[in-house]
């Protein structure tokens, strides 16, 4: 198994990378994910999965360790492949994802292109438990954290603020402040946008 390619950056693309070491160039498929976190100076570290099929090996490459846990998490579940676990971390960080299953959020892990909604259930029903032991995650500060931070991003959905700003904006007020209250994310994020 390889376990990670340390090497010249040789081509970077939204999707894959080219990492060339000791000669030889290894086409690794990335997330979006991993693509904004590679650094773009010449000499890169990323750890990998690699997948053998009947017809294909395949090579996929995270600049965290964490993301490469989440990915191989997902693919253990019946009905997602390595490209719906990769367009998953592609929607989502790892935390996010982490997040989504450790709260039971169906809706969030169905909004990623290709799950439907028994897919998304049995992520949750397979994941869980695994996260929130893997991860150290208290099932009652995320609930909390989730519903205030819905609440706000419905209450700023209503002012007219696009989402993806909004939710960058409320994510950083919940990680700097785990038990803030709705009205102050709110408040916060209309100082921020």
């Amino acid at each position: 198994m390889i376990t990670h390619i340390q090497g010249r950056l040789v081509e970077k693309n939204p999707t894959d990378v080219v990492v060339e070491a000791s000669g030889i160039g290894y086409f690794l498929n990335i997330s979006l994910h991993t693509y904004s976190k590679i650094p773009d100076s010449e000499n890169v570290k990323l750890f990998t999965h690699l997948q053998v099929r009947e017809d294909a090996h395949t090579l996929f490459g995270f600049v965290e360790k964490i993301e490469r846990e989440v990915f191989r998490l997902l693919i253990s579940v019946s009905g997602i492949g390595a490209s719906t676990a990769r367009t998953m971390l592609s929607s989502m960080s790892p935390k996010q994802v982490t997040e989504a299953i450790a709260s039971g959020d169906v809706a969030t892990i169905q909004s990623v292109k290709g799950i439907g909604a028994k897919t998304a259930q049995r992520v949750i029903i397979d994941l869980k438990d695994k996260i929130l032991k893997t991860y150290d995650i208290d099932e009652v500060s995320i609930t909390q954290n989730n519903t205030n931070k819905n609440e706000a991003l419905s209450a700023l959905d209503v002012l007219g603020f696009a989402r993806k700003q909004t939710e960058r904006v409320v994510d950083k007020i919940i990680n700097s402040q785990p038990d803030v209250a709705v009205e102050e994310i709110i408040k916060q994020a209309l100082k921020n946008l």
